[in-house]
């Protein structure tokens, strides 16, 4: 008995244009149906998430069921971002997927221990993000109970 979950909202912490219109891409050609939303940097982040500013209407800004978070952002970066998600009672339960360029380990230690639930590299190639995005969607939208 196949019990298919409703899709989710999927938040992308993402400042480069061009990454989030690749990413946007792989979710098309790997024929994922989830909402996709993008902030362009932690401070947008956080307002969306505080539904603040331009996100004070929760229908327009709704509650991420997984957030995609790059590290290095202009404002308030992936770290600082993480760390407030992080401590918030509220928030704290929405997995958080470092997707970022840093291949460097204190990078990766840091995060896990702000409580990040994956660390992934991005990859060069626009194939192998659709292979990274139908992963993802297999682990995170089928397998693990959100």
């Amino acid at each position: 008995m196949d019990k298919r979950k409703e899709p989710i909202t999927i938040l992308m912490a993402e400042d480069d244009p061009d990454d989030r219109f690749m990413t946007k891409e792989a979710f098309k050609e790997a024929m994922l149906i989830n909402d996709l939303r993008f902030v362009e940097d932690g401070e947008e982040l956080m307002d969306y998430l505080y539904h603040r500013g331009r996100y004070s209407d929760p229908k327009s800004a709704p509650r991420p069921g997984l957030i995609l978070l790059d590290l290095n952002m202009p404002k308030k970066d992936g770290r600082e971002a993480l760390a407030e998600i992080k401590a918030d009672e509220d928030l704290r339960r929405i997995p958080i997927v470092i997707l970022t360029t840093s291949k460097a380990e204190e990078d990766i230690i840091r995060t896990y221990d702000l409580g990040s639930n994956s660390y992934i590299t991005k990859p060069v190639s626009f194939e192998s993000l659709v292979v990274i995005m139908k992963a993802l969607a297999n682990y995170w939208l089928e397998i693990v109970l959100l």
